[in-house]
């Protein structure tokens, strides 16, 4: 095996865990957050912080701002943006890990209906007991946050086929600067409930503070990281790179909101991990 071969076997793998670690220790900021804020108007924070932060730091050119450029960067935010919206609301009714292992059926979908090998009809009948197996433990009361979730799962599916043709154009940095900064705009109606909380009495600078730590924690770099990813490795083995996130996303919501998984609910969690794991990725894989 070669230097390269290594690099592109290890390197991604570390970044998605760098990249979940930050993003889930943003949304455990973000629960405390759900007090005085609508979890949409939160989401709104967290996109809205990561645009400012990005347009201070990578200054996107003009050429950056092009309608023909911008079409695509403007969904891709948009899309992040409804993903972030969903997540948060479901988050506001479930656990974290149950949110994410639901979330997680987007990207199973990316990895799995593009063959028909058995592995992968193994890995979307997984990912169906793991569906069940969750709903069935926190479906009384959560229905909800069950439909948010599954909402936040086609957004994903979404995030990773737009990303994938963000990155491989080159200048995806750029884009997300750009994209979020539309998203922002076009989302920008929740941000009532910023105004209105404000004027409750929560401290508006506190607000503003807690917007930009979510925009870099949740979203400028877990993001940042995912384009860095996305060009090296395809679609598929990015898809099976996320199952590394629901497990980051339990140990967090054990150790930092003391949400301690149900018998049937980890087992779930575990079969939704274990479906995309099982997605091959020979074909993503350098020779060597």
């Amino acid at each position: 095996m070669t230097g390269t071969t290594r690099g592109d076997l290890l390197l991604p793998p570390g970044l998605m865990v760098i990249g979940a670690t930050s993003m889930y220790l943003g949304a455990a900021v973000a629960v405390g957050l759900f007090d005085d804020l609508a979890p949409a108007a939160v989401a709104w924070l967290r996109i809205a912080g990561a645009a400012v932060v990005l347009l201070l730091w990578i200054r996107p050119p003009r050429a950056a701002w092009r309608p023909g450029r911008l079409r695509l960067a403007a969904c891709f935010g948009l899309i992040t943006a409804g993903m972030n919206i969903s997540f948060y609301e479901a988050l506001a009714r479930l656990p974290m890990g149950t949110t994410v292992a639901l979330e997680f059926l987007g990207p199973i979908a990316v990895a799995a209906l593009g063959s028909r090998r058995p592995r992968d009809v193994a890995a979307l009948l997984l990912a169906a007991v793991g569906v069940v197996l969750i709903a069935d433990v926190r479906w009384q009361g959560t229905g909800a946050g069950v439909l948010f979730a599954l909402g936040a799962a086609a957004c994903w599916a979404g995030y990773i086929v737009l990303g994938k043709r963000v990155a491989v154009r080159g200048a995806g940095i750029e884009d997300l600067a750009t994209g979020f900064a539309v998203a922002a705009l076009v989302t920008s109606p929740l941000a009532w409930w910023v105004v209105r909380a404000a004027a409750d009495g929560v401290a508006p600078m506190a607000l503003v503070g807690q917007g930009l730590l979510l925009g870099v924690a949740s979203t400028a770099v877990p993001y940042l990281l995912d384009q860095v990813v996305l060009r090296r490795v395809g679609q598929a083995r990015f898809a099976i790179l996320l199952a590394l996130l629901p497990v980051t996303a339990a140990v967090i919501g054990l150790v930092v909101l003391a949400q301690v998984p149900r018998p049937l609910e980890a087992v779930g969690i575990a079969a939704v991990a274990l479906a995309v794991a099982l997605r091959t990725v020979d074909d993503d894989i350098p020779p060597g």
